[in-house]
């Protein structure tokens, strides 16, 4: 097909079937809250050696989260339910647990529990306070600027990791304007990530 004098090509694009999760972080500012989650998802480009693929979904305003505070969604995916638990946990635990301000929730409504903050309360060395909101719980954990809340569990579903655009350029620059464009309409999708640098990607994979 032509699309505004551009060659298109409806092939197919590999995809595998993959577990995954949404979690919401929030902090004291959108500055603070991206910083965790930044942290949370670097070296997740690939399940191949990183052991799960996770990105920032999109940012979020305090009316959109469930302490009130502006944050970030993060979607985290692995071949299984148990590498995706001990992703989370390890990835939370060291990068959101240790941010300033931060908190961590579950950002996904329906699917089957695993453990978030459930375990990461041990890092409270018995200070550690539960609190059931709602029907759900959540760990009040001591920190040096006051404490970290974690929401106990959070959820997970069947979904589907990979899937590609192969683009075809004259040039690097032509080939990056056209990407980069590309880029910003895959960011207004909901549910979606792009975890490569600048969410592309230059290396054919087999």
């Amino acid at each position: 097909m032509l699309v505004n004098g551009v060659k298109i090509f409806d092939t197919f694009a590999e995809a595998f079937p993959m577990r995954a999760t949404r979690l919401i972080v929030t902090a004291y500012n959108s500055k603070w809250a991206m910083y965790g989650a930044s942290s949370m998802t670097g070296f997740a480009t690939s399940v191949i050696a990183c052991g799960c693929e996770a990105a920032v979904e999109t940012t979020l305003t305090a009316d959109e989260t469930p302490d009130s505070r502006p944050g970030v969604s993060v979607l985290v995916f692995a071949v299984s339910s148990k590498e995706l638990a001990k992703q989370v946990e390890n990835r939370v635990g060291q990068c959101i647990l240790t941010c300033p301000s931060s908190s961590v929730f579950n950002g996904m409504p329906e699917g089957k529990e695993f453990a978030l903050a459930k375990n990461l309360r041990f890092f409270g060395d018995g200070w550690q306070i539960s609190k059931v909101i709602r029907n759900k719980r959540y760990w009040r954990i001591p920190t040096m600027d006051g404490e970290f809340v974690g929401e106990e569990n959070a959820r997970y579903k069947t979904a589907i990791g990979g899937g590609n655009i192969l683009i075809l350029a004259e040039d690097i620059q032509s080939a990056l304007h056209i990407s980069e464009i590309g880029v910003g309409e895959i960011n207004n999708l909901e549910n979606v990530i792009a975890p490569f640098p600048g969410e592309l990607c230059d290396q054919a994979q087999k």
